[in-house]
């Protein structure tokens, strides 16, 4: 009984993983681990507010800011510039992808005629080929960096699928972001007493 209702939950916490739209894909922490880290800094200062720019950096500085600090804060880290043992940096870029689904297509079939007794009509054909093609992402890599060799020791890339790009909701950065960074940041080894 135990067993399954492991099992349950890893499949559920899979499903919600999946669900959420953006994909992160983290590194092996060895490196990180094996330096014994516990003060860090950022590697730059933040970006100016109130800029009325509409680049979306603007919006998404402050939060991975505020996030990642307290997410590294609740593994026992601590944000002190002066004995700083690691910097944290990151980009954001955005890129393409090819032939990737829509999340919001998620009944269109790219092969119309897998489906038995169904002819295959040219809306479906037009939508399998307007939703497989490229595709506008942002992606977002955070990395961790040696304060004294300036190596990389660890970083993660958060990528999603830019549905609406003539859409900004900063909004929606702020409610959603949090959670993200926490996930994508949740093998990071917690910080071991001296």
């Amino acid at each position: 009984m135990r067993i399954n209702t492991v099992l349950a939950s890893t499949l559920l916490s899979l499903a919600l993983a999946a669900c959420s739209g953006i994909e992160i894909e983290p590194e092996g922490t060895e490196r990180f681990a094996a330096g014994s880290y516990q003060y860090y800094r950022w590697r730059t200062e933040p970006l100016p507010t109130g800029t009325g720019s509409s680049d979306p950096i603007y919006a998404i500085d402050p939060v991975m800011r505020r996030e990642v600090d307290a997410a590294l804060g609740a593994r026992g880290y601590v944000l002190d510039p002066q004995r700083a043992q690691f910097t944290v940096d990151y980009i954001f870029a955005p890129g393409m992808l090819q032939g990737e689904r829509s999340e919001m297509a998620s009944n269109v079939s790219h092969r119309p005629s897998v489906t038995p007794n169904r002819q295959v009509d040219q809306a479906s054909v037009d939508n399998a080929i307007a939703l497989g093609g490229v595709k506008e992402t942002n992606n977002i890599v955070l990395q961790f960096n040696d304060g004294t060799t300036n190596k990389a020791v660890w970083q993660v890339t958060l990528s999603k699928i830019v549905e609406d790009a003539n859409r900004s909701d900063t909004g929606s950065i702020d409610r959603t972001l949090g959670k993200h960074i926490e996930r994508a940041l949740e093998t990071i080894p917690p910080v071991t007493a001296p």
